[in-house]
Order: C-alpha cells, then structure tokens, then sequence
C-alpha cells in the first residue's frame, strides 16, 4: 500500500501462498479493512490502518474470481473458478 498524497511506501500484506496475475482486492465499506482473495482459493482480511492481518478464509478449491463486502460490512462474498459463491461472516 503507498500513501496517496506523497507516494510513500506503507504496507505490505503478506498471507496469500499463490498471487499469479489475478489478485483481487476489496476496501471494506467503512475503509477499516482490506479483503483479498487470490489463486490459492483463501481471503484474507487486514486491518487498512497498520497492516495487521485478521482474518483467513478458507474454502474454495480454485482459484478466487472476485471479492465484495456486503454494505453493512458484515460480511464477504467470493466467487471462485470451481463455480460457487461463498459467504464469509466478516467478524
């Protein structure tokens, strides 16, 4: 993550055991968290402010297609190449 306004270096979320080129990634409706989900078939939640992981999703078999928060932030939903969505309680 880099600072917008100056370009500055912030973070690096590590978690993810495979990124290939289709990494998704989701800002939480209320901008407190980052969930990403990738070809090793997890989501992974961070904390936006300092980098600190939260939480791991496991589930899908394949790959992660794409990631979204619902509205209220309760929870998460990714879809997956094995053709299914999964809801996530986002806790």
């Amino acid at each position: 993550m880099w600072d917008a306004a100056d370009g500055s270096h912030l973070f690096v979320y590590k978690g993810h055991t495979d990124t290939g080129n289709s990494m998704q990634v989701t800002w939480s409706p209320d901008s407190k968290r980052i969930a990403s989900g990738s070809p090793d078939g997890t989501v992974h939640v961070w904390d936006a402010a300092n980098g600190s992981h939260l939480f791991v999703y496991k589930g899908h078999p394949h790959y992660i297609t794409s990631v979204a928060w619902s509205p209220d932030g309760k929870r998460i939903a990714s879809g997956s190449n094995d053709h299914t969505v999964r809801v996530w309680n986002a806790q």
